[in-house]
């Protein structure tokens, strides 16, 4: 596949050629989708916490005699019928982590490439650079564009001129080739590359 390649003010910049191994593929939901729900899953706090009856502090002396009151049978009051009381089955600390083997996040994240890549979603620049670190610069070219709601994916390392000029940009993210993953992909409309980017994911699925 083919594809043009622009520059931030709009500028042709030549054209690249995508490896089908990697923006080719027939996009398949169910893995994509079981990748989303594993990193959903991992990046959950799990620091949720109720006490139980064992972690209440009362007396554990019986409330009243067995017979003669014509009420219910009672004995503690760190049971969860009293208020106060511990809760029955309450949520503990614990980790929401599911696992997903490593093949088949690689797989799911080239599906997310390759239904950017079919439905018209990728964009290539040549580089991710602004001479001045400044928002309204930023914005400007990425108007441009067509730009509104992008991930966008540098090489190893992101300009810190550009990182700083979009960071206070709403529904843009801008990430280093590393951080690419399947999730913020999905989220955003655009996922712009730059040929650095790309050529590590294609030296990284080679």
């Amino acid at each position: 596949m083919e594809l043009k390649v622009t520059t931030l003010e709009g500028k042709e910049a030549g054209s690249v050629q995508l490896s089908d191994a990697i923006f080719g593929l027939e996009p398949r939901q169910d893995i994509v989708q079981r990748c989303v729900i594993w990193q959903l899953a991992k990046r959950q706090a799990g620091t949720h916490k109720a006490k139980g009856r064992a972690e209440i502090w009362r007396t554990g002396k019986k409330m009243y005699k067995q017979k003669g009151t014509g009420g219910a049978r009672h004995g503690s009051q760190r049971v969860p019928q009293f208020r106060g009381g511990g809760r029955a089955f309450g949520p503990v600390v614990r980790s929401h982590a599911i696992d997903l083997p490593k093949k088949v996040r690689a797989l799911a994240l080239r599906h997310a490439l390759s239904a950017k890549a079919k439905g018209g979603g990728l964009i290539v620049i040549d580089k991710a650079e602004l001479e001045a670190a400044k928002t309204k610069a930023l914005v400007g070219a990425f108007s441009g564009l067509g730009l509104t709601n992008a991930l966008i994916i540098d090489g190893a390392e992101v300009n810190n001129g550009f990182a700083t000029a979009a960071r206070n940009i709403p529904n843009i993210d801008v990430l280093p080739v590393q951080g690419i993953n399947v999730y913020d992909i999905v989220r955003r409309r655009k996922l712009v590359l730059t040929k650095a980017a790309l050529d590590a994911l294609e030296a990284r699925f080679k």
